[in-house]
């Protein structure tokens, strides 16, 4: 008797809790979402109550900005675009959810570099003019190829309709830069070859103290 009611209650319990894991009905969310790395879209695929893999593209952001060094006025405009791929764990089983996952990042700006004042430029203690160099140019890579995401975010990813979501992360960046001048003066001075490395060393370390970019996006939803 006592060994037919403990099967019985197991079998019990082997039923709700397959009844609880066929409750859940995966979704498909498509997104349009606007944010740190521009306007694009995604598509997420809640397979399972507290997981969902989602894939997504944005691009078309520009910044304009400045910088000065001691002895140089550098301007550039950044153009941003990034793919994602990621893994999102909703610990609670509603909108909530972490993610981790791999962003592929096109962040590059093109910088030009103009002597202070229009007097002469001076790089590691030495002194050439403009009329040496002309002006200089290249370009400053913030992030590209692939790179770690990690962030947090609400989506309604469990539910049929429309709805609202937002995610804030964070991604690694891989700074290079890359100087040349106008005149090419460069391939005509080793000195001043050195001197334009250190230069690029310069920028690079700064540029580096800020080792994340920040992911911020906000957008609207449908769940199929």
């Amino acid at each position: 008797m006592k060994k037919t009611l403990a099967a019985g209650l197991s079998a019990v319990m082997l039923g709700a809790t397959m009844g609880q894991a066929q409750a859940f009905d995966d979704r498909v969310t498509v997104s349009a979402l606007a944010g740190t790395t521009g306007v694009g879209a995604d598509i997420t695929w809640r397979f399972q109550e507290r997981f969902s893999i989602t894939a997504q593209y944005a691009g078309g952001l520009e910044w304009d900005g400045d910088y000065d060094t001691d002895e140089v006025n550098y301007e550039g405009d950044l153009d941003i675009s990034a793919g994602a791929l990621k893994l999102d764990f909703h610990p609670f089983g509603g909108r909530f959810y972490v993610t981790a996952g791999a962003m592929l990042p096109d962040m590059e700006a093109n910088v030009r570099g103009t002597a202070k004042d229009n007097q002469d430029f001076e790089f590691d203690g030495t002194t050439y003019t403009t009329a040496q160099l002309g002006t200089v140019h290249g370009k400053l890579t913030v992030a590209d190829g692939v790179q770690p995401y990690a962030g947090l975010g609400w989506r309604s990813s469990h539910t049929e309709g429309f709805g609202f979501f937002s995610e804030f992360g964070v991604m690694a960046v891989d700074v290079d830069v890359d100087l040349r001048t106008s005149n090419d003066f460069e391939s005509q001075d080793p000195t001043f070859r050195e001197d334009l490395r250190r230069e690029e060393q310069k920028l690079k370390e700064d540029a580096d103290e800020l080792p994340f970019y920040p992911v911020a996006v906000l957008g609207i939803s449908y769940t199929f």
